[in-house]
């Protein structure tokens, strides 16, 4: 399953025949994570590529990643790090940090990348003496998404960059009426959201992909 990009399919198209967002490593991560049964949440190509480039952009040596799942993200995320830039990546589901553990090692990345297998918001505090940080990605459980930039707010060094992927809340965002799974998930992405945007921590903007893409640069 491809995520969108934009709404109108023709500059989807165009985009992706003219940036080419997935080589055969990330096609790869796709397919094992298929083959393994994981559910089809990552990232789509283009966010994948976005966070390549911003990591490259933001010079990021030191980075931690919430919701690993097979590990795609993370790839994306490590191939604009620096040379000797390590990842933190949190996964709750065992099975899925062993397919990601392996997708480290084919991607050339083993030994960059430390997957943490539990409750992110129980683990995190375990690598604060490796702050501060230069990027935070989250993609993980949306209720925890106050959390979570709560923890970048005071771990992120000034300058760092925080992402939150599915700020839209696949239009959930703005229903009137959301559907009864994103009842609890609509009052914490707003929160997320408005936080980010007007907590005074963070100059913030919302990169408008098919999902919504939050990005926050750390100012105090």
């Amino acid at each position: 399953m491809e995520k969108s990009f934009a709404a109108d399919p023709l500059l989807f198209d165009y985009v992706a025949e003219t940036f080419v967002p997935e080589d055969a490593t990330l096609k790869d991560i796709r397919a094992r994570m298929q083959a393994a049964h994981l559910p089809a949440i990552q990232v789509g190509a283009l966010d994948g590529l976005h966070l390549e480039v911003l990591a490259r952009a933001c010079g990021v040596r030191k980075a931690v990643e919430v919701g690993t799942l097979g590990g795609y993200s993370g790839v994306c995320l490590l191939r604009g790090m620096a040379a000797d830039g390590v990842l933190h990546t949190f996964e709750l589901d065992p099975k899925h940090a062993e397919v990601a553990r392996e997708t480290f090692r084919r991607a050339g990345f083993g030994d960059r990348a430390v997957v943490h297998v539990g409750p992110a918001r129980e683990q995190l505090a375990g690598i604060e003496p490796h702050g501060p940080f230069d990027l935070v990605f989250i993609d993980a459980d949306k209720t925890g998404y106050p959390g979570y930039l709560t923890w970048a707010e005071q771990h992120l060094r000034v300058g760092g960059v925080v992402l939150g992927d599915n700020a839209f809340l696949w239009g959930s965002i703005v229903k009137p009426l959301p559907p009864p799974e994103d009842a609890e998930k609509v009052p914490a992405m707003r929160a997320f959201n408005e936080r980010l945007a007007r907590g005074g921590r963070f100059r913030a903007t919302m990169l408008p992909t098919g999902e919504g893409l939050a990005m926050g640069v750390k100012v105090r």
